[in-house]
Parts: C-alpha cells; sequence; structure tokens
C-alpha cells in the first residue's frame, strides 16, 4: 500500500504526463476522459486505504461525474452513506478528505444519506441535477443502481424541464442574451457549453441517456446536424482546456488577456496586407468560438422543443394561417417540411408571420431544421427577386417582434446572407476598448434601444425618445439606419463613409420611397456626429448650435440622429452610457430644435439672462442682488453657461464677489449623477492643477470644466465630477466632503502635489491606444484647441494641467470623454505663446512624449 505522499506524487507527474501527451490544443478533448480516469484511479486507491464498507458509496458528480474533467476544475464528491452512519465512519471520512487536499485534489463533496440526497433535492434543482450526473467510483454496485432509480421516481421531468429552462433563461440574462461578446465566457454565456449539458441534463431525467449524444442515437438529430455539433463542442471542449493551461487556474473567461497567445497555440496568425495587420491572429481565433457557439444556439432550440414534445403528451392545439403556415402549441410551423425548398421566399413570409400572430411565441423545431438547412437557397436569385425584397422591407414596418425575428435571422444565418456585407460583420470584433459586443452583437442591441423607445412599458425610461419616436413618420427608417450604421466596419478606411456607400445601394435596390432612402444614408453618414459635437464642444455656445443646426437642416433629421445617437451609445457596453452624456445630448438636441423653430434673429444671451433671473427670483432675492456680480463677467460667461448654472452661480457669489479666500461650492449634478462643483477666487496659474489631483486621488473623474476668468481677475471655474458606484457614500456627505477638503487645498497655497501614477488596465495592455496630440486655431481665431487621445488612467488629467501651466498656457473649458479605456479630452486654450508655430510643435511633443510613457 503506497503512502500518501507517494500517491500525491504519482498524480502530479500522471497530470503532466496527460498534459505532454495532449499537447496539440486541437486534439486535446481526450483528455477530459483520461484526466478523470487518472482521477478516478487516484481517489479508489485513496479510498481502499480506509478499508470502508461496501454500503459505503464514493461517487462523482458534476462535470467529473460526466467524465469531463478540465485541468483546474473542482472535483464534486458524493459519500453516499447509510441511512445510520456511526462515528467511526465519519471520522475516518474527515480523514480521507483531508488526504484528498494533500496530495493536490480540490474537492467539493458532500456527505448524505440516500434521505438526506432526497431531502435536498426537493428544495434546490441544482442538487435534481448534480444527482442525475452521479457516477459509481467504488461500493456495492446494485446499492447505487438503487439508489439512482430512487432518485429518478422523485424527479418529476415535466418540472424539471421548466425549472431547468427558467434557469437557462437566467443564466442567459447574465450575458444581456448576447452570444457575441468580447470576452465571452465559454462555459456559461448563450452557445456555451452549458447549453449541451442543459440537453444531457433534461435527457437524464427521462432516462434518455447522459448527454445530446444519446439523443442523436434516437434520430433527434440528422446525421449533418450531429456532426457539426460534435465539431462545436470539440472546439468548445479544446479552447476551455487551453485556457486553462494558459490561466493555470479554472478560469472560462476568453479575457483579452489570453486571446493572443491561444490564437497561437491553435496555430493562428496575423493576416497583413500592405505591410497593414488587417486581420489579427486573435480575431480568427475567436471567429471559430463564435462559429461553434452560432451552431449550439441554432441546435440546441431544437433539441429543446423535440424533448418537450416527449415530455407533455397533450392534444396539439392548431391553428391554420394559410396553405403553408399553421400555429401549433403556440409555435409557428409549416405544412410540407420541403416548403422552403420548393418555395425559398417562404423564408422571409415565417418571420413576417411570426411578427404579426402574436400567440406565436416561437419557431416549430421542424421548422428551426427545415429553416437551418434551407438557408443557403438565399442566393442571387433570392436577392434579386422583388417579392422578396418587398417581404424584408415588411418586416421593419410592423409594430412589434423585429428585435426578435432579427435575431431568430442571424442566429440561422438568414440575415447574414440576404445583406451579405451584413454577413462580413457576423463574430468580428472591436478593439477599440469600449465595445463590449462584436459588429453583428452590438447593431442588434442598438436596434433593440430603438425598439424598445417604441414600447409603451418602457417609456418611463427614456420619456423624451418615446415621445420622438411616436410622431415620427416611417419609423421603419430609423430601424433600418440602425441595421446599417456600422454595416461597414472591418474594410479599412472610415466606417461611416464606407457604410454611406454600402447603404444607399441597398436602399436603392429595395421599394424605399427616395426621401427615405436619404435620410437612412444620411444616419448612417452622420451616426457619429452628434455624440462627437455633445462631447467635445460646448454645447451651450450658440455657434456650435448654429453650425449643427445647418447639417441637420430639418427637426425631422434633428429627431432621427438624436434617437440613432442614443441607441448606438446605450449598444456600445454600460459603462459607456451615463446620465452625463444623456444631459449633453438632450441639451444640444434640444439647443438645435429651438434654433430651428426660431431660426435668427434671436438673442441667446437676453434668453439665458431672463431665465437665469427668473429662476433667482424663486428663491426670493431682491431684484438688483446680481447687478454686482454680473458687471463682473463678460458675453463669453453668459454664452457658454445656461441659466440654471448662472443663477446658482449667482446665488452663491453675489455677495462674494471679492473674497480673498477661494469658495467652492458643490451640488448634485442636474444630469442627476455626480456632482457639480464651483470654484471661485484669486486666480493661480496652477489651480487647474489642484483641483485635478485633488480630484484624481480621491478617486472621482472630472468629465467636464468650464474655466472662467471674470474682469477682476477671479477664477469661476465649474467641473462635472463623475463618483464610482463603489463608493458608498451619501450625496449630502458627499458635497460636505468636496466644499470643505478642496477649499483647504486651495486655500494653502502650496505648491501641487507628486503626480499620481498608477497601473493601466489589462485591456491597454493587449490593445494599447496609441496616443495623438494636435494643436489647432478654433474657428475664430481667438483660442487654440488641444486635442489629446491616450489610453486612460489615473494622473492623467492632472499631467495634462501641470505642462499646460509650466508652459504659461491658460485653460479656458474642458471636455473630458471617456471611451472605456480610451480618453479623448479637448481643451479650449489661449496664451500669447501660441502665436509661435515653432512653440506650438514642441509643446506638442512635451505633451505627446510625456503621455506616451508606460
Amino acid at each position: 500500500m503506497r503512502s500518501v505522499s507517494a500517491i500525491r506524487e504519482s498524480y502530479a507527474l500522471a497530470k503532466l504526463a496527460l498534459r505532454e501527451r495532449f499537447s496539440e490544443p486541437t486534439k486535446a478533448a481526450p483528455l477530459l476522459n483520461s484526466l478523470s480516469n487518472l482521477t478516478d484511479a487516484t481517489l479508489i486507491e485513496l479510498w481502499d486505504r480506509h478499508e470502508f464498507s461496501s454500503d459505503v458509496l464514493l461517487c462523482a458528480v458534476g462535470g467529473y461525474g460526466r467524465g469531463e474533467l478540465y485541468p483546474y476544475s473542482d472535483i464534486d464528491l458524493l459519500i453516499l452513506l447509510p441511512e445510520q452512519p456511526s462515528a467511526g465512519l465519519l471520522e475516518k471520512l474527515e480523514i480521507l478528505v483531508g488526504e484528498l487536499w494533500d496530495i493536490g485534489i480540490e474537492v467539493g463533496h458532500s456527505v448524505r444519506t440516500t434521505t438526506d440526497c432526497l431531502y435536498e433535492a426537493e428544495q434546490d434543482i441544482t442538487v435534481q441535477t448534480a444527482l442525475l450526473e452521479t457516477r459509481p467510483l467504488t461500493g456495492d454496485r446494485q446499492r447505487f443502481h438503487d439508489f439512482m432509480d430512487t432518485v429518478h421516481r422523485h424527479i418529476d421531468p415535466k418540472e424539471f424541464f421548466e425549472a431547468k429552462l427558467i434557469e437557462q433563461q437566467a443564466r442567459y440574462g447574465r450575458f444581456q442574451n448576447a452570444t457575441y461578446k468580447l470576452e465571452p465566457n465559454i462555459k456559461e454565456a448563450p452557445g456555451g457549453l452549458r447549453d449541451l449539458h442543459l440537453i444531457g441534463w433534461i435527457a437524464a431525467s427521462q432516462r434518455l441517456g447522459r448527454d445530446w449524444h444519446a439523443l442523436a442515437a434516437l434520430s433527434m438529430l440528422t446525421p449533418e446536424e450531429n456532426r457539426k455539433l460534435c465539431e462545436a463542442e470539440r472546439v468548445l471542449r479544446t479552447y476551455r482546456i487551453a485556457l486553462h493551461w494558459r490561466a493555470k487556474r479554472r478560469e472560462d473567461r476568453i479575457l483579452f488577456d489570453y486571446q493572443h497567445a491561444l490564437a497561437k497555440d491553435f496555430g493562428f496568425d496575423d493576416i497583413s496586407t500592405a505591410g497593414r495587420i488587417t486581420q489579427r491572429a486573435s480575431e480568427a481565433f475567436m471567429a471559430e468560438y463564435y462559429l461553434a457557439a452560432r451552431i449550439i444556439t441554432q441546435l440546441v432550440p431544437v433539441l429543446v422543443h423535440a424533448l418537450r414534445q416527449r415530455i407533455y403528451s397533450y392534444l396539439s392545439n392548431t391553428t391554420p394561417i394559410n396553405a403553408d403556415f399553421y400555429i401549433r402549441d403556440g409555435l409557428l410551423a409549416i405544412y410540407d417540411p420541403e416548403l422552403f425548398t420548393k418555395n425559398p421566399s417562404a423564408i422571409l413570409a415565417l418571420f413576417l408571420h411570426l411578427e404579426q400572430r402574436r400567440e406565436a411565441s416561437d419557431i416549430a423545431p421542424e421548422t428551426l431544421r427545415a429553416l437551418w438547412h434551407a438557408r443557403d437557397l438565399i442566393n442571387d436569385d433570392f436577392l434579386h427577386n422583388p417579392h422578396n425584397k418587398q417581404l424584408f422591407i415588411a418586416l421593419f414596418r410592423e409594430p412589434r417582434g423585429l428585435t426578435r425575428v432579427l435575431r431568430r435571422m442571424n442566429q440561422y444565418g438568414v440575415l447574414g446572407r440576404y445583406i451579405p456585407e451584413f454577413g462580413d460583420i457576423v463574430g468580428r470584433m472591436q478593439h477599440d476598448l469600449f465595445h463590449v459586443y462584436t459588429v453583428d452583437e452590438h447593431i442588434l442591441m442598438v436596434l433593440r434601444n430603438m425598439r424598445r423607445f417604441a414600447v409603451p412599458a418602457f417609456t418611463h425610461e427614456y420619456p423624451l425618445c418615446s415621445r420622438l419616436i411616436e410622431e415620427f413618420a416611417h419609423p421603419e427608417v430609423l430601424y433600418l439606419a440602425a441595421l446599417f450604421h456600422d454595416i461597414g466596419k472591418g474594410r479599412g478606411g472610415d466606417h461611416s463613409q464606407l457604410g454611406e456607400t454600402i447603404t444607399r445601394e441597398w436602399c436603392e435596390r429595395h421599394p424605399l420611397p427616395a426621401a427615405d432612402t436619404d435620410l437612412i444614408v444620411w444616419l448612417v453618414r452622420h451616426h457619429l456626429t452628434m455624440s462627437s459635437i455633445a462631447q467635445k464642444q460646448d454645447v451651450y455656445d450658440p455657434d456650435v448650435i448654429t453650425e449643427f443646426a445647418a447639417l441637420v437642416g430639418d427637426e425631422r433629421h434633428l429627431n432621427a440622429l438624436y434617437l440613432l445617437t442614443v441607441a448606438d451609445i446605450r449598444g456600445t457596453s454600460p459603462k459607456v452610457w451615463n446620465a452625463w452624456k444623456a444631459k449633453l445630448l438632450e441639451d444640444l438636441f434640444k439647443g438645435t430644435q429651438r434654433f430651428l423653430n426660431q431660426q435668427s434673429g434671436h438673442s441667446w444671451l437676453s434668453e439665458r439672462q431672463e431665465e437665469a433671473l427668473r429662476l433667482l427670483r424663486l428663491y426670493g432675492l431682491r431684484n438688483d442682488a446680481h447687478d454686482a456680480f454680473w458687471r463682473l463677467l463678460d458675453t463669453v460667461y453668459f454664452l457658454r453657461h445656461d441659466a440654471r448654472d448662472i443663477a446658482w452661480h449667482t446665488r452663491m457669489l453675489f455677495a462674494r464677489t471679492h473674497s480673498d479666500d477661494i469658495q467652492v461650492r458643490a451640488k448634485l449634478s442636474e444630469s442627476g449623477e455626480g456632482l457639480q462643483v464651483l470654484v471661485y477666487g484669486p486666480d493661480q496659474a496652477d489651480l487647474f492643477v489642484h483641483i485635478c489631483s485633488f480630484f484624481e486621488r480621491a478617486g472621482y473623474s472630472i468629465f467636464d470644466a468650464q474655466i472662467h476668468t471674470t474682469h477682476h481677475g477671479y477664477a469661476l471655474d465649474t467641473f462635472y465630477v463623475f463618483i464610482p458606484d463603489s463608493q458608498h457614500i451619501s450625496y449630502r456627505d458627499l458635497i460636505n466632503y468636496v466644499e470643505f477638503e478642496l477649499s483647504e487645498v486651495l486655500n494653502q497655497r502650496k505648491p501641487a502635489p507628486a503626480k499620481l501614477t498608477g497601473r493601466i488596465s489589462r485591456q491597454q495592455k493587449h490593445f494599447p491606444v496609441k496616443t495623438h496630440v494636435q494643436i489647432r486655431p478654433d474657428e475664430k481665431g481667438k483660442y487654440s484647441i488641444l486635442s489629446v487621445v491616450a489610453g486612460d488612467r489615473p494622473g492623467l488629467l492632472s499631467t495634462i494641467a501641470r505642462i499646460l501651466a509650466a508652459n504659461r498656457i491658460e485653460i479656458q473649458s474642458a471636455k473630458i470623454m471617456t471611451l472605456g479605456e480610451r480618453a479623448e479630452d479637448n481643451f479650449l486654450i489661449s496664451g500669447r505663446v501660441l502665436n509661435d508655430a515653432k512653440f506650438v510643435l514642441q509643446l506638442e511633443s512635451e505633451l505627446l512624449q510625456t503621455l506616451s510613457e508606460k
């Protein structure tokens, strides 16, 4: 009998040997069974050392119970006890569990009697699932079979089926129902391994077998479907094995950290054209994952529906639609399995009926199978058929179901075949550090957001958007623009311009009014314009409004662009959209709307001042309270600030216009997210540096700043500050903290603190942002505009401020835009030295060199 240390050494060496034996990543799938067998033998040897009686069973459960053991997965065990276990038995088991950890086996174990197992299974569906995957390692086999018979008798297949589907729905929700995320979870995400496990669990509950392969043997899959699903399973298994080896731990997310190395492991290389990388190795690697996940999302529903039919034996409730389609038990079906082959146009008719028939919740499994096999019939003849063009456009004119239908069409390869350019972006990654979805998944998210505006149940989320889309004639224009807005990505060059060309050619081939075609094309061309203006320019500057109004031309274009912009930003990543960006966009929209309605000759200055005075009167100030303060301000101040800010500044400062101390006041931002901070007092050369350093060290982010100097040389600066959700502190306490601490820092008149440094994010390590710096005159020639693009990191803003202060450059305003890990900051700056072209070049070089340092 070997010692525990000898078993530990043998087990470790055998695992290393298995890694060497299955070193070819693409052929590593058999490792799962081999590692499971090795673990079986090791556990049995340890078990036998303690001479347990045969009525004590050692069983494998979970993935280990399926015989699928990944390199760093936990080893789940069930020790099945007699109904009356002795104290001595329990002591021996404690020693055994300690030995398991000693030899390097991370176990998740449960020690139960049969009665315990049944009780726990009644309380928790996950326990039922684990019991169905139980596999005996050692002990009385007849007792094990009796135990499993008892388990099956206590599991209701119908209840189990419904519970597992609810569980799947909740799991999908955690991943936003998105198969194509840029860092997908290979196990849990839609299209992941867990979907295959789901089929096995349901099959086991019906005693049909332990996995989906058993269902294939029962002819629930065709030979071609079986082959494709086998290949998809192999890809995911080998990817997960390689991921575990790379991470050296249990890791199921294909993070950017591993994608490039994994791509090399699997033999993928970068593809270059004319010295430029046109496809990264990691992109090709991930494309193979997306293809496998897509096949699983296509075929698993077929098996789920087939299993449902075996469980439920009730009489079908059938509702005819026409000679080709009918609804059976809430599922849309076809009478003739060869319908799509005989009449390919029925493919689009299928989806149109799914939209139109509220009683149809989904597509019947045999119809899905027929659709999957007929997708190649969408060829050139199909695309040129006028009837098919009418059917496709009709999809966008239905009041409900478009998002679901387009997702289904994308899932089964119909959308990418009908619009070949869309097919080119299916599964295409986006290395811009703020998108979290592939291009096609992002597009469908944007379209979902647009449709959500039109659903009455969601009008509380974005009331303005809901009102605009309700009043918008021909809303299909908006949906088509959403579908095509990123169609030009991955082709090199400006994707907005490329998309404009693709969209016009497609629209002109379809039955759309010329005016609608022009608007769709215009939206694709300018889908980034409004967000760029809102986040990089002063939306309260009449010149900015006038120029933007000239671009949009009329309210229909303005409304459409605003709706698309909101839907687009919200569809990139949960981190990109926030209340401040919503406010900037809405203020730009409303300012442009007023301009289009009133046109020239309207006094912007008078309007703001009158509105500010009206707001002041609400606080009971005397009519002339503002005079002394306003006499210190120039026209530029009133043009750069809206009436609410002017009124707030006046209330805070009208009695402190000549205070020697710097005043700091804060309030909850008008956007409802973050703080608005007012700093007023005698100007200092490094004031902006001190303020930036204070907020950076506190962990707050400045995303907008208005810098102004009064006639008597006082700084009047307003900052909009974002507070991370992780800081659980009331806004009242936060306001008190900022007002007291920041005023203390600024009134001490000490040198600026040392530069703040911090680690860059893991995303930037793998997809670094190339630093770009440009200084150019503004349109009026009075100021200069400094544009900085760099990877976001702690201390970035204060670093820029230090360099500008050291070169006697004054900041007039700052627009701080962070897109994921990418910072795009714009500063309106002034200083006599900026008239010297040589100095400007030196300043650009200094900024570029400093900001490029790691």
